[in-house]
């Protein structure tokens, strides 16, 4: 069984930065398409941007610019930069595999930015 483990989550001010964490017991995230979801409040978990195998990287327009995704395949850890946070940024943060085939979510790491 797979399991994920977001961190990095907190409070922040409007305009501030966080660095988020994802890694994986069960399996390895070498070869695959991983990406990041958020889930706020109300609403449904959303895409918000993903890093193909050879590094490439696409990003949802409402972060694109402000947020930064890598990849450490050796650590088995996927990252996402946060920048110049706004309040509608706020949700529970998560990753996955880019898949028909996606693992089990983890519990996420929440992320709150205050005005």
């Amino acid at each position: 069984q797979v399991q994920l483990v977001e961190s990095g989550g907190g409070l922040v001010q409007a305009g501030g930065s966080l660095r988020l964490s994802c890694t994986a017991s069960g399996s390895t995230f070498s070869g695959k398409r991983m990406g990041w979801y958020r889930q706020a409040p109300g609403h449904q978990r959303e895409y918000v941007a993903s890093i193909f195998n050879n590094g490439n990287t696409l990003c949802e327009d409402d972060v694109e610019g402000r947020f930064t995704i890598s990849r450490d395949d050796d650590k088995n850890t996927v990252y996402l930069q946060m920048n110049s946070l706004k309040p509608e940024d706020t949700a529970v943060y998560y990753c996955n595999w880019v898949s028909s085939w996606q693992w089990p979510w983890g519990q996420g790491t929440q992320v709150t930015v205050s005005s």
